[in-house]
């Protein structure tokens, strides 16, 4: 996976955003003004997903490309690096998750308009 690729897939969910809300560097997506993707733009080799906190455990122990999460809320996020033992389809998979992650916290009304083209 590379960095356009992460882009077009984060970018094609329903009411995500780009931003840079911290440094000219780091890349935030975002879904309902909430983060579920984080990455490097100078160093574009992984990203921070959200994940439930047993799934993140799981996905640690499996997988030497998942670690917890850089600068983050380790029970709740990890980062994820590109090219090691997760196929883009796997990846793929973990965004997905992240972005539901945070679906799940909207509120009902906001959740459940998100939720009808999935």
């Amino acid at each position: 996976m590379h960095i356009e690729q992460l882009r077009d897939i984060c970018l094609g969910k329903k009411n995500v955003t780009e931003t840079f809300p911290f440094d000219n560097d780091t890349l935030v997506f975002k879904v309902a003004n909430k983060a579920f993707a984080l990455t490097s733009i100078s160093k574009p080799g992984s990203v921070n997903l959200k994940c439930n906190p047993e799934r993140a455990i799981e996905l640690r122990q499996q997988y030497e490309a998942v670690q917890p999460g850089y600068h983050m809320n380790k029970k709740h996020w990890n980062t994820v690096y590109f090219n090691l033992d997760l196929s883009d389809k796997e990846i793929i998979d973990l965004i997905q998750h992240s972005y539901l992650c945070v679906v799940q916290g909207l509120p009902a009304a906001q959740r459940n308009q998100l939720l009808s083209d999935i």
